[in-house]
C-alpha cells in the first residue's frame, strides 16, 4: 500500500483521538476533551482498532489499559501532533486583543501567588480572551513537558531533570525568612540556632519532593523534625498566628502576608543561599508566535517583581 493510500485511512482526526484516548483511557472523558459526542469517540477507537489492526485499549476492571501497540505509538503519534501544530501557530500572526487561547502553566501556589497573579491582572485587558490553566507542580514535571501535556513549567532550576532537552530561562532569585507569631514567647529580635533546630516546626511536604530549603538545610547538617506540614506553601503563613511554630518562607510569600496577619519575619541564624526559580518549555515551542508572547510576558512580569 502506498502512502497516500495508507494516508488517507488514518486521517489527522484519528492521530488527535488516539492522543485523547490514550491521556483518558476512557472513552467518555476523551469525547468532552474533544468536545465530540461518546458515539463518535466510540467510532473513532473502532476505525484505529481495524488501521492498527490491534485493540489498542483493553478492559482491566473498571478501567481502559493501551496495549503493548498503543504505548509504542504514543510517542511518534504525539511527536507527529506537536510537529503539525508547531509548524501551523509558526506561520499565523498572534494579536493578544483578539487571540483566544488556553494556556497550561504548572507552577507551585508560591509562585502563582508572587509572579502570575498580578500577570492574570494586566493579562484580563491586554489578553481578554485568553485563558490560564495553572496545575500544581509534579515530581514528573519536565517529562510532562517533554510529552507535551502542558506548556509553561516554573520550577526552582535546583528541582529540574538533568539530561532534558527542555529549554529554560531564569526568572527571579528568592531569599528564605524565618517566620514566626507576632508575639512569639520565646523569640525576641532575632532568632538563635538552637532556637530553629528546637521549636516546633512547620514545614511544606508536597511535591516535587525536597524543597530547596529541605536541601540547604540538609547541606548544614540540619534535619529538622517537622512537628506540622502542608501540601500548600501559601498555607503555612496562615499557620503560625497563636503558635510557637517556626517556618522557612520565601521571602516575597512572608512579605505579602505580614500586612494582613499577626507574624514576623527575621534572618535565617545560618547562611542559606537564594535560590533561583525558572520557566522551562519544550524545543517544540520554540517557533510559535502566541507561546514566545506568553514567555515574554512572564519574564517582564518577573522583572517587575522589584520594583
Amino acid at each position: 500500500m502506498d502512502r497516500d493510500s495508507l494516508l488517507q485511512q488514518l486521517d489527522l482526526n484519528l492521530l488527535v483521538a488516539f492522543d485523547a484516548l490514550i491521556t483518558e483511557c476512557n472513552v467518555t472523558r476523551a469525547a468532552e476533551r474533544l468536545s465530540v459526542g461518546q458515539p463518535a469517540m466510540s467510532a473513532s477507537l473502532a476505525r484505529m482498532r481495524r488501521f492498527f489492526d490491534d485493540p489498542l485499549l483493553v478492559r482491566e476492571g473498571r478501567t481502559l489499559r493501551p496495549t503493548p501497540t498503543a504505548l509504542e505509538l504514543i510517542a511518534p503519534i504525539r511527536d507527529a501532533l506537536d510537529t503539525i501544530e508547531s509548524t501551523v501557530r509558526a506561520t499565523r500572526e498572534f494579536d493578544p486583543h483578539t487571540a483566544r487561547r488556553t494556556f497550561t502553566v504548572m507552577a507551585s501556589d508560591y509562585v502563582l501567588l508572587v509572579l502570575l497573579r498580578p500577570l492574570l491582572v494586566e493579562l484580563e485587558t491586554e489578553a481578554p480572551n485568553l485563558r490560564l490553566n495553572v496545575r500544581p507542580a509534579a515530581t514528573d514535571a519536565i517529562e510532562r513537558l517533554g510529552r507535551s501535556e502542558f506548556d509553561l513549567l516554573v520550577l526552582p532550576t535546583e528541582l529540574a531533570s538533568r539530561g532534558s532537552d527542555a529549554r529554560s530561562a531564569p526568572l527571579f532569585t528568592e531569599r528564605f525568612v524565618v517566620a514566626v507569631d507576632r508575639d512569639h514567647p520565646e523569640i525576641g529580635d532575632h532568632i538563635t540556632e538552637e532556637q530553629f533546630r528546637t521549636l516546633p516546626y512547620l514545614a511544606y511536604d508536597g511535591t516535587p519532593g525536597l524543597t530547596i530549603s529541605d536541601l540547604r538545610l540538609r547541606r548544614l547538617g540540619i534535619d529538622r523534625h517537622i512537628d506540622v506540614s502542608t501540601q500548600s506553601f501559601v498555607i503555612q503563613p496562615l499557620m503560625l498566628p497563636g503558635t510557637r511554630l517556626v517556618a522557612l518562607l520565601h521571602e516575597r510569600l512572608a512579605a505579602a502576608f505580614v500586612p494582613h496577619l499577626p507574624i514576623r519575619v527575621l534572618d535565617p541564624p545560618f547562611d542559606l543561599p537564594p535560590m533561583t526559580e525558572a520557566m522551562f518549555w519544550s524545543p517544540r515551542t520554540d517557533a510559535d508566535p502566541a507561546h514566545r508572547w506568553l514567555r515574554e510576558r512572564v519574564r517582564r512580569a518577573a522583572a517587575a517583581m522589584d520594583r
